[in-house]
């Protein structure tokens, strides 16, 4: 599929081997006892890495050029948006003359910059969760708002800390029709790595990057740090992936 970087880990990943999608671990009296989700499809910005600081560092930059200012409480109402909509809101804001085109490549540009100056920050939990769904045979997808060259940026340290790549499938902003909240870019995910979205969990941050998930049919975790995101029947809402282990996604997944 265009647009998607994807690589074949282990054979045993094959999701037409397992029930529903699903990969069964554990058994009891001859039965299966608890099923681990189809695959766990991760957000980057603040969900996987700490890039919060570092995008509003960019942003005041950015703005800078533009003979405008930019605070906390701007980067909240642009928090998980599109590139288009940062620098839509961007122009707006400043008055300038300059197309928000120039503006979002500016800012890429500084972005990037920004993001090779050091390796990213993993948030609490987030390491952790990733190796031991790497461990699993879980399948994993990273699928970002931010564009490619920003997403290599940051995946290249994750390859270099883990020696190996632990991304099954990526999916960058710049990669699809419609970007978050629009469901489009995790349901490319989940077709590029041949599994049925609903078995799937989506871990974001955001209520952007949380409507988008939830819009897909995934079940949502929320890890909300900025805005404030509401617990239903298919989200669980924690203050930490240090709270997640895939004995407890399992457990969330399954009904009572």
């Amino acid at each position: 599929m265009a647009g998607i970087l994807t690589r074949s880990r282990l054979h045993l990943l094959d999701p037409t081997l397992w029930p529903f999608g699903r990969i069964w671990v554990g058994v009891g009296h001859g039965y299966p006892c608890r099923v681990h989700p189809a695959a766990i499809l991760f957000d980057m910005d603040g969900t996987l890495v700490d890039t919060e600081h570092v995008w509003l560092e960019g942003e005041i930059l950015t703005m800078a050029t533009l003979g405008g200012t930019w605070t906390k409480a701007d980067q909240a109402v642009c928090l998980g948006g599109p590139l288009e909509r940062v620098a839509d809101y961007m122009v707006a804001k400043s008055g300038t003359d300059t197309s928000s085109d120039v503006v979002g490549s500016r800012l890429i540009a500084t972005m990037e910059t920004l993001f090779r100056r050091e390796d990213p920050t993993w948030q609490p939990g987030a390491r952790e969760l990733l190796a031991a769904a790497c461990s699993a045979g879980v399948p994993t997808a990273l699928v970002s708002a931010s564009w490619r060259d920003l997403m290599d940026a940051v995946t290249e340290a994750v390859v270099r800390g883990f020696g190996f790549d632990p991304f099954t499938v990526t999916v960058a902003g710049d990669e699809v029709s419609h970007t978050k909240p629009h469901p489009r870019p995790y349901w490319q995910a989940a077709a590029a790595l041949g599994v049925d979205i609903a078995n799937c969990v989506v871990i974001e941050d955001s209520p952007t990057g949380v409507a988008s998930g939830q819009a897909s049919g995934a079940f949502v975790i929320a890890v909300p740090h900025i805005a404030a995101v509401h617990a239903d029947s298919r989200t669980v809402v924690v203050s930490s992936l240090s709270e997640v282990t895939l004995d407890r996604i399992s457990d969330w997944m399954t009904p009572s």
